[in-house]
């Protein structure tokens, strides 16, 4: 493992640079074939992010943060507030919903991805070495998810892929930085839980093990003696101080305690609540339901998650075999993309076969890279495995659609280059063997 923490070489730097380059091309290639649909009034501008489209637009208005769906419906926590603010920034230069807000925000997305192989390097040569690092890079410059939900969808995907794979990074050396860094490494994480709450599930993970490593390079000295305990607190610090204004607007808003959303029960009710038919499609989102709709508006949000609460909970009380078997289903549905055979389903879903066979394959190279990383250097695989485990967590018992990968995406990236090499290095110690067989045989 390659643990140095010196500077890039200026051929490195060059290399990272033009990995950058070819990877923003490529998006913007997309970008510029697709852009102009963005601005088709169609299903009330859809397509600008659904609920972060409309919250944009009630920013850009002058509204608040609000209507997270296409009718004005007041203030709202549904959504984490960075990625809504940012596209209403681009709305108030741009236009709301038009196809230059579309050009502009496609590109920055574009730009936020193609700069997480900046950190997806990194990190890969930290834990590695250099030559892993540039296949990890290259990787994800042209990974085909990477590219669509980037150039492709307005979401907050790219961002929070690249604030978090920045500090998935910044704790695998963290422990050899002074304590006010590590209060920057919670104000950056605090940072990207604005974007995807779901992100702080991996804070612990992220910080006890450079707290560890620090505890260890003291030579196990007290907690507080070691400055462990201080580097802590510092990471805390950062986060708290970020998240604390907005959970502080949750409450004077909608008087309730919520640091980030409020969506969590909504989103467990509606993946179950008896219709398992496909997973993609939010046949009781307010948005595409007049009856949900019309309860969201006449109860208002805190009491229309509440009831939600009520619902769900009483329906797998009632019903625990059916959320069983159907949390199974979606985490085979998140490794695998296959949902069902069904013909009304294939309609629905005409690219399940294909995405199947892609998804299955990097789930079996990325299985395999952590099976031959974890026997050659447990503490370096380490990071990434809790990581792949712990985060999809939440998704697999509400909902697992392909998007909600996309935080983790860059470990998966790392995990699948990893069992590439693997493979390569058996299939070429078969074929060594089997011409030494032969030799020996002509002989």
């Amino acid at each position: 493992m390659d643990i140095s923490d010196g500077r890039l070489s200026r051929q490195a730097r060059m290399r990272l640079l033009a990995m950058v380059a070819a990877a923003f091309a490529l998006r913007m290639v997309v970008v510029a074939l697709i852009f102009r649909d963005f601005s088709d009034p169609a299903r009330h501008y859809d397509s600008f992010g659904n609920e972060v489209g409309w919250v944009a637009r009630s920013i850009a208005w002058h509204q608040g943060f609000s209507s997270p769906f296409y009718l004005l419906s007041g203030p709202t926590a549904l959504l984490p507030p960075l990625y809504p603010y940012l596209l209403s920034v681009i709305f108030r230069l741009f236009g709301v919903y038009s196809a230059a807000s579309a050009l502009a925000m496609l590109t920055l997305n574009s730009l936020f991805s193609s700069l997480t192989c900046v950190p997806i390097y990194l990190a890969t040569r930290l834990s590695l070495n250099a030559r892993v690092a540039m296949f990890a890079g290259w990787g994800w410059a042209i990974y085909p998810f990477a590219i669509y939900f980037s150039a492709g969808r307005v979401w907050e995907y790219p961002l929070t892929s690249l604030l978090l794979t920045t500090c998935f990074w910044l704790a695998l050396r963290l422990h050899l930085q002074r304590p006010t860094r590590w209060l920057g490494f919670g104000a950056l994480y605090g940072l990207a839980g604005l974007s995807n709450p779901a992100v702080f599930s991996l804070f612990p993970v992220l910080l006890l093990l450079p707290l560890w490593k620090l505890w260890k390079q003291s030579r196990r000295g007290t907690w507080f003696s070691s400055g462990v305990l201080r580097s802590g607190m510092c990471a805390a610090a950062g986060i708290i101080l970020v998240v604390t204004p907005w959970t502080i607007r949750n409450y004077r808003t909608l008087h309730v305690v919520c640091p980030v959303r409020d969506g969590f029960w909504y989103e467990f009710w509606s993946a179950n609540n008896g219709d398992s038919s496909n997973p993609t499609i939010a046949t009781t989102h307010p948005a595409s339901n007049p009856d949900e709709m019309h309860l969201y508006r006449s109860q208002g949000e805190v009491a229309y998650i509440a009831s939600k609460r009520a619902l769900v909970m009483d329906y797998i009380t009632h019903h625990p075999g059916f959320f069983i078997r159907l949390t199974l289903r979606r985490i085979a549905f998140y490794w695998t993309g296959f949902w069902s055979l069904s013909p009304v389903y294939i309609q629905q879903e005409p690219f399940q076969l294909p995405n199947v066979f892609f998804c299955s394959s990097l789930t079996l190279l990325m299985l395999i890279g952590a099976r031959d990383w974890w026997r050659k250097d447990r503490a370096s695989a380490l990071p990434y495995l809790l990581c792949i485990a712990l985060f999809p967590m939440a998704y697999y018992i509400s909902h697992t659609m392909m998007d909600y990968r996309q935080p983790i995406e860059p470990e998966i990236v790392i995990l699948v280059v990893v069992g590439l090499r693997g493979v390569k290095a058996r299939i070429g110690s078969r074929v060594g063997v089997a011409g030494e067989k032969r030799g020996s045989e002509a002989a």
